[in-house]
């Protein structure tokens, strides 16, 4: 089973939900850190590093002897990786997204393709925790095919908890392609309910299940339940606006210790999930109802825009 943990901004919790939800499931667990420009979940965890593997991307070269600068390379390029010049295509490969089409258009046979290193996969262990993660190398622009790298280092059996990068960007599909189900992560603000609607139209339309986590719950402020209930969207789990929460992140140390009541929820939060996704791995997930629609009487019937989004 993969589950997800994933939010619309930053700073709502998300990592600190995947790192104490990987230290009480009761069955082997993998945790994932696919947020590669800025993995954390070693801070908390300490795995002891028992394999690093440098990950590359296939990038164009140009033999300049063979080249005829005809520009069939460059006007093939959706990506703007290829300017075409008259001595010859200028190649960027921080734009290039590797799909070798420069190539095969090249009439000449002047294009090939080279590795070129992007970041590492470290793997670990924190106890009976397998921790993966990613580390993208500063300036690279793209992080998808790291994330990738990432996923498929995931072990077949047992669970595994992928921590999602912040927003609703590329790097965020590509963490949530082929999960079983989706935690959104939010907290009761004007800024977490406005990223949260993108969050769900993003789950929504990848056809993802998912349910709501609401991290610093705070008494008098509805925000989030209100709009929960709009759309039907089940809310798993609160976590308490806490001080003592606070200094625990602060300190690198588990929300469990601040807390030791929330490991009861935690574990009710990965049994509710279970249901949900199915009894067995791979079966049909419950999804979540759509949401109710809220039109004129003069407006057709249809999908709202979020929904298009």
């Amino acid at each position: 089973m993969k589950i997800a943990i994933a939010s619309g901004k930053g700073g709502t919790g998300k990592t600190t939900l995947a790192v104490n939800l990987a230290l009480v499931v009761p069955e082997a667990v993998a945790l994932l850190d696919c947020d590669v420009e800025e993995p954390n979940c070693h801070i908390f965890l300490a795995p002891t590093v028992d394999r690093s593997e440098a990950i590359g991307v296939m990038v164009p070269v140009v033999d300049p002897d063979r080249c005829l600068a005809c520009g069939s390379c460059s006007h093939f390029c959706q990506y703007h990786a290829i300017a075409g010049l008259d001595t010859g295509p200028l190649i960027f490969p921080e734009l290039c997204h590797s799909c070798g089409g420069c190539v095969r258009v090249c009439p000449t046979g002047a294009m090939s393709e080279t590795t070129r290193e992007i970041g590492l996969v470290e793997e670990g262990w924190a106890g009976p925790v397998r921790v993966i993660q990613g580390r993208l190398r500063i300036t690279e622009a793209s992080s998808p095919p790291l994330i990738r790298a990432v996923k498929k280092r995931a072990p077949a059996d047992g669970m595994t908890l992928i921590d999602c990068p912040p927003g609703t960007s590329c790097p965020v599909i590509a963490a949530l392609r082929g999960v079983d189900f989706a935690i959104l992560v939010t907290e009761p603000t004007p800024f977490g309910l406005h990223d949260l609607r993108l969050a769900v139209g993003t789950v929504r339309t990848l056809n993802i299940a998912f349910g709501v986590v609401v991290n610093r719950a705070q008494a008098g402020n509805r925000s989030i339940h209100e709009y929960c209930e709009a759309e039907r969207i089940p809310i798993l789990l609160e976590v308490p606006d806490s001080r003592q929460v606070a200094e625990a992140y602060s300190k690198g140390l588990s929300v469990l210790d601040a807390l030791p009541g929330l490991r009861g929820d935690l574990d009710r939060l990965y049994r509710e999930i279970k249901i949900r996704v199915g009894p067995e791995t791979g079966s049909e997930p419950r999804e979540c109802p759509a949401p109710r629609q809220k039109r004129s009487p003069d407006q057709p019937a249809g999908r709202d825009s979020q929904s298009q989004s």
